[in-house]
């Protein structure tokens, strides 16, 4: 089967301070870092013994490609046949030299600039990097209002065809002109500026993608705590099936993206797990969407800087 994988370990340390996060300057003591790499060299076990055509999505709580156990298994994963893609959520502050060791048709990033906590000239020479490498990756911003000048001089200085998304603060409102300068900047905003109701409604969670914690939890998502079953004896796989989600709303991308009743397949069809639309934004399929995004009733907006 093909199955979309969203890992997330006991890694919960961040080299960033950021106010919006809850887990930044969060360090890790020794013995949990071994908890964490030790669990993600089963998970990489399990994957390259799959007989499952693999996509893989790794959302940790802290920073992960500064420990070398990620940059590793990436690297690993990225050259494995059955793996459709490997991605990871990150803050872009490791060196990128690794990347020359992966597959970069199967590896991409999802990346987040954060203002204040890493020196513009910095971020922005990284990503001209991966650009020059022909990595595939997107990069956001979470939309404050303090946040707006460096979205707008980013956005200026990135390669045209990197995706600037834009994620909408957790507890703040946007009125329809502020919404709007975001929008200019991401045309998918819309999506993110307000949760999606989506109980009852069909999603591909639980069915085709899961979430797998570090002792191999299977729940359908990282927002359903029902488990499924566990991932290294098999009993979730009996777990899979179409199923309609049980809560009111979906405010985080990582999990809204997976709704049926909204287009997103089609908008990031091919890059859905590192946020990579299959158009730009402002063209083709996407600037059309955009059009559906401003009709949907409610965005979603996400519930950190990287969700």
């Amino acid at each position: 089967m093909d199955l979309t994988v969203l890992y997330r370990g006991p890694l919960a340390s961040c080299d960033y301070d950021c106010p919006y996060c809850p887990f930044a300057k969060r360090r890790d003591s020794t013995a949990q870092l071994r908890a964490d790499r030790d669990a993600l060299e089963r998970f990489a076990r399990w994957a390259a013994d799959s007989e499952d055509e693999l996509s893989l999505l790794f959302t940790p709580w802290g920073e992960g490609l500064v420990r070398s156990w990620y940059r590793r298994t990436l690297t690993e994963l990225s050259q494995l046949p059955h793996v459709r893609r490997v991605a990871i959520q990150t803050n872009l502050s490791c060196r990128t030299g690794w990347l020359a060791e992966a597959d970069l048709d199967t590896l991409a990033l999802w990346c987040t600039y954060h203002p204040g906590q890493t020196p513009y000239d910095r971020f922005l020479g990284k990503c001209r990097d991966l650009a020059d490498r022909g990595v595939r990756f997107s990069v956001g911003v979470v939309g404050l209002p303090a946040h707006l000048a460096a979205a707008r001089r980013l956005r200026a200085d990135l390669p045209p065809h990197v995706y600037l998304w834009i994620n909408a603060a957790e507890g703040h409102t946007y009125g329809d002109a502020e919404a709007d300068g975001w929008t200019a900047l991401d045309p998918l905003f819309p999506y993110s500026r307000h949760p999606h109701r989506s109980a009852g409604l069909p999603c591909r969670t639980g069915e085709s993608v899961i979430s797998v914690d570090g002792t191999g939890t299977v729940r359908r998502c990282h927002f359903v705590r029902d488990e499924l079953g566990n991932l290294y004896d098999g009993s979730y796989r009996a777990a899979l099936r179409p199923r309609a989600c049980p809560l009111a709303v979906c405010d985080c991308h990582i999990g809204y993206v997976h709704l049926e009743s909204l287009p997103l397949y089609d908008v990031f069809a091919g890059g859905v797990l590192e946020r990579v639309p299959s158009a730009l934004p402002g063209h083709g399929t996407v600037r059309a969407l955009t059009l559906t995004a401003r009709s949907v009733s409610g965005g979603g907006g996400d519930d950190g800087p990287d969700r």
